[in-house]
């Protein structure tokens, strides 16, 4: 397929507006010629019949060097987008075309190999690091078990306990990251379909919502993973009511998140997005939350920053414009 000769985009082009320019001239000539000899209207209608088989003869080459590459490589691109893996497309058409296609097909082809690294790191960090924590726990288990510890040994094993149920929870909340990158949640959702099992999941929190129907370039169960995420967060703050505002700015979609917590700190905001942060570790916090979010964000092309706020937590999540 590389050896095949490739046309360029600028003979096409020029190939076709040329060849309407010669067939109007021809056309007039042979209107000239021939009318006098077959009678004008009987050249008029060869002339129309070959104007009309030329024409869709240019038809068929733009559509085969253009048009088709085009949508083969458009459908190439959606396939990957929505995490499959198709064959790359047969045809390329011109030489830019051609170019351009592999260009594209060579960049998914990385990236889904560096989706597929990190996917295959984290698998086997995960599995090796659950060994050996479920021996430590087995074994202080164990000496749990033997009821012959003194005070300060039994707070030992309680605290070495305490750590491996840490690093359970890392464990699987880097799992929970890792998979937040790949999955895609296509599709369009609203906040007014999303609160009634947002209400019933956070039943400590008085949600309220502005914008209910504007509409938000992630699926449903996509929403409702990042918004679950913030409302946690946001009750683990004490916080008792929550805004929800949706609206569109320059031909983009926007969500804005504010709760009446106890905010972040101005010395930790840089920090909040930051994958194992957290001021809640002696609670039993990950500070995965909120890179779980980011990088469900991220894989569809949005963004989440921490914004300026009198009381609480206020979070703004910018959608990147998309057709509908």
């Amino acid at each position: 397929m590389n050896g095949h000769w490739r046309p360029s985009l600028a003979f096409v082009l020029g190939g076709a507006l040329g060849g309407t320019l010669v067939v109007s001239f021809a056309g007039l000539v042979a209107l000239r010629y021939l009318g006098p000899v077959i009678g004008f209207r009987n050249a008029a209608i060869l002339l129309a019949l070959s104007i009309t088989l030329v024409t869709a003869v240019l038809g068929w080459l733009l559509v085969r060097l253009l048009l088709r590459p085009i949508h083969a490589l458009e459908a190439y691109a959606e396939a990957q987008e929505r995490g499959g893996t198709p064959a790359p497309p047969r045809h390329f058409g011109t030489h830019e075309l051609h170019a351009t296609a592999r260009r594209v097909i060579a960049m998914a082809e990385t990236l889904r190999d560096r989706e597929a690294t990190i996917r295959a790191f984290t698998d086997q960090v995960t599995h090796e690091l659950r060994t050996p924590v479920s021996g430590i726990r087995a074994a202080s288990e164990l000496l749990e078990d033997g009821g012959a510890l003194r005070r300060e040994d039994a707070a030992l094993v309680a605290e070495v306990e305490g750590a491996c149920t840490q690093i359970e929870r890392q464990l699987a909340a880097l799992r929970e990251v890792a998979r937040a990158r790949e999955t895609r949640y296509l599709g369009w959702s609203v906040l007014e379909d999303l609160l009634p099992d947002l209400r019933t999941e956070h039943p400590g929190l008085a949600l309220r919502v502005e914008g209910g129907a504007v509409p938000l370039p992630i699926a449903g169960a996509g929403m409702r993973i990042v918004l679950g995420q913030l409302l946690r967060n946001a009750g683990e703050h004490g916080a008792c009511q929550v805004l929800m505002h949706a609206g569109t700015e320059s031909g983009a979609a926007f969500l804005e998140v504010q709760d009446d917590g106890a905010g972040i700190s101005p010395g930790n905001a840089a920090r909040v997005f930051e994958p194992f942060f957290t001021t809640r570790r002696g609670a039993g916090g990950t500070g995965m939350g909120l890179a779980i979010v980011r990088s469900l964000l991220t894989a569809h092309g949005a963004t989440i920053r921490l914004m300026p706020a009198e009381q609480g937590t206020r979070l703004r999540i910018g959608f990147a414009p998309a057709a509908r």
